[in-house]
């Protein structure tokens, strides 16, 4: 994908830039033998519709929940022992309690189920050759029927697929409505759409005071601090280098303390250095290492098992670097090449629309992102955005919650700061939970309210379904909003100049 259209410098024939180099030996290994680890990503709208699907295509009798089982932890273990010494009495040997506790860490607390995945059986077996059946947590009554061993022990017998609910074709889908233009017509190496990895330039940002310096925020897989930082050091300019910083970002000791240092000492550059666990087998091949070793090296490296004397002798045979064999051997889980693909095109299409439609991009990315988004902070303007975002930093107890708000109000100051506005809920015309384009500008959902839930929200869209409000009395007889929820809207000036009560109106 980093090669542009040109001839072929020996056939003559024309070369384009599709495909990601990706071996089908990495699927399924080259004698077949290896399970295949299948992923399927949907809209998390669908994902119900896609479990579905499966057991039509496969039959119910061969799919099955893939099952979990949960043990004490540690910490939990700890307590246990210290309770049972303490209800026993007696001196406590600091020992015994140890041993006590490693005895009984990972031992079986209960079980669940695995959020996505499911296992298939060949229609020619049957799964109690496999596994025993039971309901997650011993629940009788629990019409989901899982594997009672763990799937990991199931792992290399029997297939899994991971069915999995994501936000990313949940927003394409939403970029899809809002401008009518196909994602898989977006072409993914348009020049202002790949300058967002180096700078902010194409976002034509207004403010001279704006405190980020690239334009990934709000892109899936990118626009994190720590990923931001990789590109800051990678200064990535192609695809290619995109899907490296992707298996670099997912993997387990990968690049801190690995390919970081190689790249800032200048041992290695990002294309040479080890990304994604498909590079391991085509490198080696590359520098004459037998097929299979390849393949065998890959896959242990990437399972962090490190490096056989085998594999070692034959890629110092091979005359691979030093530094490559280090760095294999420091890694305790890689990326393969074709998660890192799929994100990266997903980030991609993304980041089209919020540089050639941004409306359309920052309204997809708070209808399905922007669950924490505090529609009066928003309103109060980017000074404001700004003094909430330096507090953040110098709060030492953050919450999931607040780091979530942090996120969507950085996203909300870069849509201010190049000149776009949000509009404020409307209780006559917002949509329940979705962000509206509007005159040029951003028209925020009743949601964006805070503490006023989706069932609230949904209630005054059904309302209105019976004819507008005439007084803010009359809103809160015909939905479910509570007091609360009415300060907070005549806060953000969701009710315009309507009157409290009709007698009031009447006078």
């Amino acid at each position: 994908p980093d090669l542009p259209d040109r001839n072929c410098p020996k056939c003559g024939a024309r070369m384009i830039k599709d495909g990601y180099e990706i071996p089908f030996e990495v699927f399924l290994g080259f004698d077949g033998d290896k399970v295949p680890d299948i992923d399927l990503n949907f809209s998390g709208e669908y994902q119900p519709r896609a479990f579905a699907k499966v057991i039509e295509m496969f039959g119910k009798e061969n799919v099955f929940r893939a099952g979990t089982v949960i043990g004490i932890a540690d910490k939990s273990a700890y307590g246990y022992v210290r309770k049972y010494m303490e209800e026993k009495g007696g001196n406590i040997q600091p020992g015994q309690v140890d041993i006590l506790v490693k005895g009984i860490t990972n031992v079986k607390r209960t079980t669940g189920q695995h959020p996505a995945g499911l296992i298939v059986v060949p229609e020619d077996r049957d799964i109690l050759d496999y596994t025993p059946l039971q309901r997650p947590a011993d629940k009788v009554d629990s019409e989901t029927i899982t594997t009672h061993f763990d799937f990991n022990s199931l792992h290399d017998r029997l297939v899994k697929l991971d069915v999995l609910g994501h936000d990313n074709p949940t927003v394409i889908r939403r970029l899809y409505e809002f401008t009518g233009i196909d994602p898989v017509d977006v072409p993914l190496d348009d020049p202002g759409t790949l300058s967002l990895f180096l700078n902010c330039d194409a976002l034509d940002i207004k403010d001279p005071d704006f405190p980020f310096d690239l334009g990934v925020l709000g892109i899936p897989e990118f626009g994190t601090e720590f990923a931001m930082n990789m590109l800051k050091d990678t200064k990535p300019t192609t695809v290619a280098e995109l899907l490296r910083i992707s298996g670099l970002s997912h993997g387990t000791d990968v690049w801190l303390g690995n390919a970081a240092d190689l790249i800032a000492s200048g041992t290695a550059t990002l294309r040479e250095c080890v990304c994604t666990r498909d590079d391991i087998m085509v490198y080696l091949m590359h520098c004459g290492v037998e097929a299979k070793i390849a393949f065998d090296t890959m896959e242990s490296v990437r399972k962090g098992k490190g490096l056989t004397p085998v594999m070692e002798n034959a890629m110092r045979q091979a005359h691979v670097p030093d530094w490559y064999i280090d760095s294999c051997k420091k890694i305790k889980y890689m990326f393969p090449k074709a998660h890192a693909a799929a994100y990266v095109v997903a980030a991609l299409r993304i980041a089209y629309y919020k540089v050639h439609m941004p409306l359309a991009f920052y309204a997809a990315y708070f209808s399905v992102r922007g669950e924490e988004m505090d529609a009066y902070d928003a309103l109060q303007g980017i000074d404001h955005i700004k003094k909430i975002l330096e507090d953040f930093k110098h709060k030492k107890d953050a919450t999931a919650r607040d780091e979530k708000q942090r996120v969507h109000l950085q996203l909300a100051m870069e849509m201010l700061a190049r000149g776009y506005e949000f509009l404020p809920p409307d209780i006559q015309i917002s949509h329940a939970t979705m962000y509206l384009i509007e005159d040029g500008k951003l028209r925020m959902p009743l949601m964006a309210v805070a503490g006023l839930g989706e069932n609230a929200a949904n209630s005054v869209v059904e309302a209105r379904k019976d004819g507008p409000f005439v007084t803010i009395e009359d809103v809160n007889e015909r939905t479910k909003l509570n007091n609360t929820n009415i300060a907070r809207l005549k806060e953000v000036g969701a009710f315009g100049d309507m009157w409290d009560t009709a007698q009031l109106s009447l006078f």
